[in-house]
C-alpha cells in the first residue's frame, strides 16, 4: 500500500493502529514523548494508568484478533477471568445486584500489564520502530489537500503516507491541521469533573470467593460518591474511591478509610481496613469528555486519521476507552484494505464507521452523567424518560436474573440498547423492580 506509516502516541489506541499498519506498510514508526518502561510499570504521559481500566467483552475479541494469544499471554502472567455478574459485588439504588452466571466475562488485570504485552509485541514486528522519549512538533503536507508526515521535535522530519494520531485528549491536531489548511472539526464537550484517588492493596475481600469486583455506587443526583476495587495479577486489588462534581476522596490514609466507610456498603472499607497497602492513595482528575466529529466534516485531509482519545474520550468511569480504542483499529483494518489507498474516501470511511461504536458509548456515558445536576453539555433526548426507566432497570437488577444479564451484554457492547426497550424485557423490568420495591418495604417495616 505505502512504504511509510507514523503513529503518534505509544498507548493502547497507538499501539493497535501500529499492528494494523505493519500488515499493510513497509515501515511503521510509533513515536512517543515519554520514555517508554521495559515492563508493566506506570508512566507519565499515562497518568490515568495507575487506577482501574477495563477491557470490554467485546475490547478483548478486537485484541486477540490484531495479537493472536495474547488472552493466553496476559493469563500466564496473572491475569485472572472473572464473570462480570457471579463475581462482582455490586450495590446500586439501595441494594445489591442478583449474582448469576452471566455469560460475559472478562479478565481482571492492570493496565500496564496489558500495555506492556501489547508493547512487546509491537516492537517484535520487523516491520516496526519505535521512538520514545521523542515529541512530535508538526504535521507535514500540502496545504490543503494532503498530510505527507510529521516534524520532530529539533526538525527532522518523517514522511508517510499515512499519520494516525493517537496522541491521546491533549491532541494538538487542530491547531496542525489549521496551519495546513483544513477545519477543525466540531467538538462536543460535557463536564463532569470526575474525581477518584486510588491505592494498591493486597488481601482478599470477604465477600468474593477469588477474583473479581466490588461496584458501591450511590444513587444520584441525591449522592454523588462511588467506590470500586478491582483484582489484578499478583493477588492485589486496585481500590479506587471518588465522586463527580466536587466529591473526591483525600489522599491521606486516614482520610481515604473515612471516605470509604463512608459508602453504602462497608466491603471496601473492610478491605482497606485487613489488607495490606502496597502503595499511598493517588488522585486523578478527569474534567471533561471530548469527542471530535470529524465525521461531520466537509474537507478532510488524506493521510491522516485520529484515533482513540484524540477522536474521543470518555468518561473513564464506564470503562470504555480501550475497548473503542480497540474496536476502531480493526475499523482501520478494514477500511484500509477495502479502499487500498490512505486518502481522503480511505479516511472519511474511517470516520463515519468509528462513530457508531463511540455513539453507542458516548450516549450510555452521557446518560448516566447528567443523573448528577452538575453536568454540563448537549444532553441526549428524552433525559427524564430515560432516567426514569434507568431507575427500574438499576431496581430489576437486584431480583431478575434475566434483566442483569441483558444489561451487561448491552454495557459490554455485546448488544444494543435497544435490547432493553423490547416488549418483553421492559415488562419483566417493570415486574422485577416492582418485586425489588415490595422487598425493600417488607425488610423496611
Amino acid at each position: 500500500m505505502g512504504d511509510d506509516a507514523v503513529v503518534i502516541g505509544a498507548g493502547m489506541a497507538g499501539l493497535a493502529a501500529a499492528r494494523v499498519l505493519a500488515d499493510r506498510f513497509d515501515r511503521v514508526t510509533v513515536v512517543d514523548r515519554d520514555r517508554l518502561p521495559p515492563g508493566p510499570d506506570s508512566r507519565r504521559g499515562v497518568p490515568q494508568s495507575a487506577h482501574p481500566h477495563a477491557l470490554l467483552a467485546v475490547g478483548r475479541d478486537a485484541l486477540e484478533k490484531l495479537f493472536p494469544g495474547l488472552t493466553d499471554e496476559l493469563l500466564a502472567l496473572g491475569a485472572r477471568w472473572i464473570d462480570v455478574v457471579r463475581d462482582a459485588h455490586v450495590w446500586q439504588l439501595d441494594g445489591y445486584r442478583v449474582r448469576v452466571d452471566s455469560g460475559v466475562t472478562m479478565l481482571a488485570m492492570s493496565r500496564p500489564l496489558l500495555e506492556s504485552c501489547v508493547q512487546r509485541r509491537v516492537r517484535a514486528l520487523p516491520q516496526e520502530s519505535v521512538l520514545d522519549e521523542t515529541a512530535v512538533a508538526g504535521l507535514t503536507g500540502r496545504a490543503g489537500e494532503r498530510v505527507t508526515g510529521v516534524t520532530l521535535a529539533g526538525g527532522r522530519e518523517l514522511p508517510a503516507e499515512l499519520v494516525v494520531d493517537a496522541s491521546g485528549r491533549g491532541s494538538r491536531s487542530d491547531r496542525w491541521l489549521h496551519d495546513l489548511g483544513f477545519p477543525s472539526p466540531p467538538e462536543s464537550v460535557i463536564t463532569v469533573r470526575v474525581h477518584y484517588t486510588t491505592r494498591l492493596v493486597s488481601g482478599r475481600p470477604q465477600c468474593l470467593p477469588g477474583p473479581g469486583m466490588i461496584v458501591l455506587a450511590e444513587s444520584p443526583p441525591e449522592h454523588q460518591r462511588y467506590g470500586a476495587a478491582f483484582s489484578v495479577e499478583g493477588d492485589r486489588w486496585l481500590v479506587t474511591l471518588g465522586g463527580f462534581h466536587g466529591e473526591q476522596a483525600p489522599t491521606d490514609p486516614e482520610g481515604y478509610q473515612r471516605f470509604a466507610e463512608s459508602l453504602p456498603d462497608g466491603t471496601i472499607a473492610e478491605l482497606l481496613r485487613t489488607g495490606e497497602p502496597l502503595t499511598d492513595p493517588v488522585a486523578y482528575t478527569y474534567p471533561t469528555s471530548r469527542r471530535r466529529h470529524f465525521e461531520r466534516l466537509r474537507r478532510i485531509p488524506a493521510g491522516y486519521v485520529a484515533m482513540g482519545d484524540a477522536l474521543c474520550s470518555f468518561n473513564p468511569v464506564y470503562g470504555h476507552g480501550m475497548t473503542v480504542a480497540a474496536l476502531e483499529a480493526v475499523t482501520l483494518a478494514e477500511c484500509l484494505d477495502r479502499h487500498r489507498a490512505p486518502g481522503v474516501v480511505m479516511a472519511r470511511d474511517f470516520y463515519r464507521r468509528s462513530a457508531k461504536p463511540i455513539t453507542v458509548a458516548w450516549e450510555m456515558a452521557a446518560t448516566t452523567d447528567f443523573a448528577y445536576p452538575g453536568t454540563q453539555g448537549p444532553k441526549p433526548r428524552g433525559l427524564a424518560l430515560t432516567h426514569w426507566y434507568q431507575r427500574q432497570i438499576f431496581r430489576a437488577t437486584h431480583a431478575s436474573p434475566e434483566v442483569i444479564r441483558q444489561v451487561v451484554r448491552v454495557q459490554h457492547l455485546l448488544a444494543p440498547g435497544s435490547t432493553l426497550l423490547r416488549p418483553a424485557m421492559v415488562a419483566e423490568v417493570l415486574r422485577a423492580a416492582r418485586r425489588d420495591r415490595k422487598a425493600a418495604g417488607s425488610s423496611a417495616a
